[in-house]
């Protein structure tokens, strides 16, 4: 069964840091892209960081690159977004998707979406 799974989310203060895993399941990984995405309430779903297939290859976010980091264990099956420097303004769920490439982290391109991690920051 093709599967991703998020977790690692939860209630950190401003100025912290979280690591998210997602890890998959039914396909092989290294096959694959694995973009992070997120969606604050109210808002729409934007993408924060991909890793491309090999892992080699990195794209993010507007502004957050610096602040989050990306790494594709295609071993493990699971990709990691490590996140520094935390602000209230980073609140929102966090979802996993593959594509074939990062395709700038372009929305359309991404399926076999995770059901997500919530992530708030406290000010």
């Amino acid at each position: 069964q093709l599967q991703l799974v998020e977790s690692g989310g939860g209630l950190v203060q401003s100025g912290g840091s979280l690591g998210l895993s997602c890890v998959a399941s039914g396909f092989t990984l290294d096959a694959y892209a694995i973009g992070w995405f997120r969606q604050a309430p109210g808002k729409e779903r934007e993408g924060v960081a991909c890793s491309s297939s090999s892992g080699r290859t990195t794209d993010f976010g507007d502004s957050l690159k610096g602040r989050f980091t990306i790494f594709k264990d295609n071993a493990k099956n699971t990709v990691y977004l490590q996140m520094n420097s935390l602000k209230p303004e980073d609140t929102a769920v966090y979802y996993c998707a593959r594509a074939e490439h990062c395709y700038g982290l372009a929305e359309r391109y991404f399926g076999s979406w995770g059901r997500g991690t919530q992530v708030t920051v406290s000010s």
